[in-house]
């Protein structure tokens, strides 16, 4: 994937797909940490409508049984990497996304603050795809040359910020691979 550009709070190479759950981040409050998650509806289904249907509150209730209990969340992420390697942009990373909950990241509270939170189409029950891992670090690269305040050391799973209540990105996530695709020599480690 090539370098990516970001313009007005926006991946020019994502598709863009608005949700309402976003607001304001606090005044003053730089972006500081890079949060990663993953998501499938229904659980361990990959390639349908619905997680962007879920991040614009138009989730139908009655088309799946796990829908009916999570339907009247008010959730979003600023970004979700597809199986495929698609990018989907939600919420511009300037404003704040409804991805963390409650968490909590080296003492300080309510990490949609100062995060940006990226889903990977996916579970804790499957391994990532290769066009995954090649959009994420090509992402990341360009958040990283975007955001001063954001480095390699800053960026978390889900399960880090929220530990006991989440658990992703999950066991299949490959660490190691993602950390040795950001290039140290261009980025602060």
């Amino acid at each position: 994937m090539s370098d990516l550009t970001i313009e007005h709070g926006w991946l020019t190479d994502a598709r863009r797909c608005p949700s309402p759950n976003q607001d304001n981040r606090p005044a003053h409050t730089a972006v500081d940490l890079l949060v990663i998650h993953n998501i499938s509806l229904p659980p361990d289904e990959f390639g349908g409508p619905w997680v962007e249907a879920l991040f614009q509150n138009r989730l139908p209730a009655s088309q799946h049984p796990y829908f009916a209990d999570i339907c009247q969340l008010r959730v979003s992420a600023h970004l979700l990497i597809r199986r495929d390697g698609e990018l989907v942009q939600f919420v511009p990373f300037e404003q704040r996304a409804w991805h963390a909950g409650r968490s909590c990241y080296e003492g300080r509270e309510a990490c949609n603050d100062y995060s940006i939170g990226i889903e990977l189409e996916g579970s804790d029950n499957q391994p990532f795809s290769d066009a995954q891992y090649r959009a994420l670090s090509a992402v990341t690269r360009a958040l990283l040359a975007h955001y001063p305040a954001l480095d390699a050391a800053r960026i978390v799973g889900h399960s880090d910020i929220a530990p006991g209540r989440k658990t992703d990105p999950g066991p299949h996530f490959d660490w190691e691979r993602y950390r040795a695709s950001l290039d140290p020599a261009d980025h602060k480690a």
